[in-house]
């Protein structure tokens, strides 16, 4: 990939660098915060070599996959968009107001987003040490588990103190302020008085005990206040003392407002989230697992899938423990690696299935996007597979209760995130629910894949689209006049909405069988007949144009409802002159009515045709059609 190129592409698309409010990336996406969303042609950065797709949802979010990074380096080197980029509406231009949804989703990705590499890294050394100790390699009283222990409880301890950098850099407010504010609420000091017996009172109010480490919400509530606070006092405050007096006025204000109304409100939020969890648990059981894991590959496509970040986050850091997102999250991961490598197997196309490999093996270690937008996506077949894995493997992880003890992406490299010295088998469900949802994934994928029926190599007219079929003829149900359906007057047909096909003006009452098959359909009018051949194509031939208002005056149909017929033999005779003297059309259209399935290719050339000519071919699958008589 040109990652050069591919950013240069991207930033025109999304409307240029006075676009560019900000941007940022998570591990497979670029994430726009754009003036204008309008100015995002969607359809265009889909083109762009190296874009795996791109979805509205709160950003404009345009996925790579993994070169994410060389792309977005590649980003800011570009003018106007690096440090410095454009925060506001070009002069002239006002910004257009954001759906409240879409402010509030966009927020969180903001605040918990860069969490996550360092929860993450913590979470994982923390249960890597956690088996260490399991397996009697390491002593877990000794100075090295100690030291190295030091490290992730450090992370989950100050965690107060990242958010507070992660929301004051959203909301563009000074981040150091926003670090004083908030580490008084873990100041070591404060907190011993505050837990003492005698308490720590303010104008006669208690502060309340609240152990504010790993906590999340309560700093966002006081660095958003904060915000209100700075922006205020930045506005009365002469300029000559707002060096000093607009921290010193936003902190005296923020921290007792914290430690006596918004601290305790966080708090007691972060308990509805973890109740409210734990009551959908509870309630649903292994169900909640399996119906979230299906619903995963829906919500990551379009971004939602960081609003359940918050409540994972703070279960985690609160509780220790995890139970539902991040088991349903297993089963959707290890599902879309099964589902890839089954179409890998299956397709006969080289770039499918290169795509396939790369997106399996990146699922496999919990980043699904490439397959999610490379392969599930845009196919029925292959996200119908992923759907079949992640119920039996959602269901598998539910009833055996499996916890997880990290917030990361669960994949092979991180399944030590399930370990717990106090139930060993809790990490053997997990590596049995994965491998269900893998084998599942992977049977129905193999099962169920065609490459025929693939968007994605039909779209890109890959030559494996059609390698699995052959052409079958269609003749001419009687001797006339050729023309393409464009021609025909009447909307319907000409417009293609009944399916492909072409039209005759018949010379010859009686109208045969262009194809063997069986009778699917003798309308009451005896106008029109329908045809349904072994290999599953549907054939309607109608003789002329609204003739349906006749109600059978002028027609004989010589065959019935689920009759067999071949190829030639006699379906139905009208008297031609009749019908035209009746004031009618007698222009014949012979359609494949399911040509979204099986492609039409027109064989006859405008002009006159014999009954019995090949009039169009049809492509139905080799290992599905059956001889037929032209």
């Amino acid at each position: 990939m040109d990652y050069n190129k591919t950013a240069a592409d991207i930033l025109q698309q999304v409307g240029g660098a006075p676009n560019v409010g900000a941007v940022s990336h998570c591990s497979t996406r670029l994430r726009f915060n754009l003036v204008d969303d309008g100015k995002a042609d969607l359809e265009a950065l889909k083109r762009i070599p190296g874009v795996l797709g791109a979805v509205q949802a709160g950003q404009t979010q345009i996925v790579i996959g993994n070169e994410v990074v060389e792309v977005y380096g590649a980003l800011l080197r570009l003018p106007g968009v690096g440090v410095g980029a454009a925060t506001a509406a070009p002069t002239g231009e006002k910004k257009k107001r954001a759906h409240p949804g879409r402010v509030f989703v966009d927020f969180l990705v903001a605040v918990f987003q860069p969490l996550v590499p360092a929860i993450a890294g913590a979470g994982i050394l923390k249960s890597l040490l956690m088996l260490l100790t399991v397996l009697g390699w390491m002593d877990p009283k000794g100075d090295a588990y100690a030291i190295l222990i030091a490290i992730p409880n450090a992370v989950f301890y100050f965690l107060p103190l990242m958010v507070a950098v992660t929301t004051a850099t959203k909301l563009g407010t000074d981040k150091l302020v926003a670090l004083a504010a908030v580490s008084v609420l873990i100041l070591p000091s404060l907190t011993t008085l505050v837990a003492s017996d005698t308490g720590l009172h303010l104008f006669g109010f208690a502060v309340t005990n609240v152990n504010y480490s790993t906590q999340v919400f309560p700093a966002i509530l006081a660095v958003l206040f904060l915000s209100v606070n700075e922006r205020f006092w930045t506005r009365v405050s002469p300029k000559p003392i707002r060096i000093f007096f607009v921290p010193m006025m936003s902190l005296l204000i923020t921290v007792p407002v914290t430690l006596f109304v918004l601290g305790p409100l966080g708090f007691q939020a972060g308990t509805w989230f973890t109740a409210g969890i734990v009551w959908l648990y509870a309630t649903l059981g292994w169900v909640a697992t399996a119906l979230l894991a299906m619903l995963l590959p829906f919500l990551i496509s379009v971004g939602m899938h960081k609003a359940l970040l918050p409540p994972t986050i703070n279960q985690i850091t609160t509780t220790g423990k995890e139970s539902l997102y991040n088991p349903a999250s297993l089963a959707h991961n290890i599902s879309e690696a099964g589902s890839s490598f089954g179409v890998a197997i299956r397709t006969k196309s080289p770039v499918l299935r290169a795509t396939a490999i790369s997106a399996g093996i990146s699922a496999l270690f919990g980043i699904t996007e490439p397959s999610l937008y490379g392969v599930t996506l845009q196919n029925k077949r292959a996200l119908l597979s992923v759907l079949s894995g992640c119920f039996a493997g959602g269901a598998y992880l539910g009833l055996t209760h499996v916890t997880s003890f990290a917030a990361v992406g669960p994949g092979l490299a991180s399944m030590s995130m399930f370990l717990d010295p106090d139930n060993p088998m809790n990490l053997v469900n997990a590596g049995i629910g994965a491998g269900i949802a893998f084998v599942v994934a992977m049977a129905v994928s193999l099962t169920l894949w065609k490459d025929s029926a693939s968007a994605t190599l039909i779209v890109a007219h890959d030559p494996a689209a059609t390698a699995d079929q052959h052409t079958v003829t269609a003749v001419s149900p009687a001797a006339g006049i050729a023309l393409p359906l464009s021609e025909v007057n009447d909307p319907v047909f000409a417009g293609g909405v009944l399916g492909a096909g072409l039209a005759i003006v018949p010379q010859s009452g009686e109208f045969h069988a262009p194809i063997s098959g069986t009778v699917a359909m003798v309308f009451d009018s005896h106008h029109a007949i329908g045809l349904t051949t072994d290999d599953g194509v549907e054939l309607l031939i109608h003789v002329g144009l609204d003739t349906v208002r006749l109600n059978g005056e002028h027609f004989t149909a010589h065959v019935a409802k689920g009759d067999r017929v071949e190829a030639g033999q006699l379906l139905l005779t009208a008297d031609l002159p009749a019908i035209a003297a009746a004031g009618y059309d007698i222009t014949t259209p012979i359609v494949v009515t399911n040509s979204t399935a099986h492609a039409v290719t027109p064989i006859a050339p405008a002009g006159h045709v014999a009954a019995g000519a090949p009039l169009f071919g049809i492509a139905v699958d080799a290992k599905e059609s059956v001889d037929v008589v032209s």
